[in-house]
């Protein structure tokens, strides 16, 4: 049975949570602060984290930082914040997902429910992960090999570095930042331009439709998103 870590100072709308997850066979923590959120976390082990940013002890960024700083436990954000300089530094620090309150309690659902599907598919080795084979296209990591329909396709050395900074974090929302950032440089972090053109290549390479993409997914203002979407 999925543990879920509710995270907030809304008892309201944690009871809401605590009765609609139980509802669906989840077994259900909450914590009303971050240090309590911490402790929870070290104790009973989530299988997800569902985290308001607007922590009465401490700013949420923090708790999902002291997480991340031992574990990978996917961390969705439930947030009245809706700039999108809050959405990237939440992503930043290493939050999974991110939606705004106030939100469906289906939209929540279908996100809980995609991100522990996408632990458990990430749960092979690391050799599972270097070769992704999808309906239209197959990518083998190591052997900087891609082919789509039977033959190879030609990607230059940038192309490759976004494809397996967005593969290797395949389900997760990777900021433009730290996208830039990863493959350009520390120095790089608002030419989201370039992003922008090098992902137009990408999908006209791989994508069936490029228009439509069912891999490389945008999240406009965000960043972009590596997914493989059921059959």
């Amino acid at each position: 049975m999925t543990r879920v870590l509710v995270v907030d100072d809304e008892p309201q709308l944690v009871r809401s949570l605590v009765i609609n997850l139980k509802a669906r066979k989840y077994e259900v923590d909450s914590a009303q602060d971050g240090a309590r959120a911490l402790l929870a976390a070290a104790a009973g082990r989530p299988d997800v984290v569902l985290l308001d940013l607007g922590l009465p002890d401490m700013d949420g960024i923090e708790v999902i930082r002291q997480i991340r700083a031992w574990s990978r436990v996917p961390i969705v954000v439930l947030s009245a914040r809706h700039g999108s300089g809050e959405k990237v530094e939440a992503l930043d620090a290493g939050a999974d997902d991110y939606v705004t309150k106030p939100f469906g309690m289906d939209e929540l659902l279908a996100r809980l429910a995609a991100a522990t599907r996408r632990t458990r598919a990430q749960g092979g080795t690391s050799d599972d992960q270097v070769v992704v084979t999808t309906r239209e296209f197959t990518i083998d990591l190591l052997a900087k090999r891609a082919r789509r329909g039977g033959a190879d396709i030609r990607l230059t050395p940038t192309e490759w570095h976004i494809l397996e900074v967005l593969i290797r974090n395949r389900g997760r929302l990777v900021s433009q930042r730290h996208l830039l950032q990863e493959v350009w440089g520390s120095a790089y972090g608002t030419q989201t331009n370039y992003l922008r053109v090098y992902m137009a290549h990408l999908r006209r390479k791989l994508e069936a439709d490029p228009s439509h993409p069912r891999h490389l997914i945008t999240a406009p203002g965000m960043g972009y998103r590596f997914e493989l979407p059921e059959a």
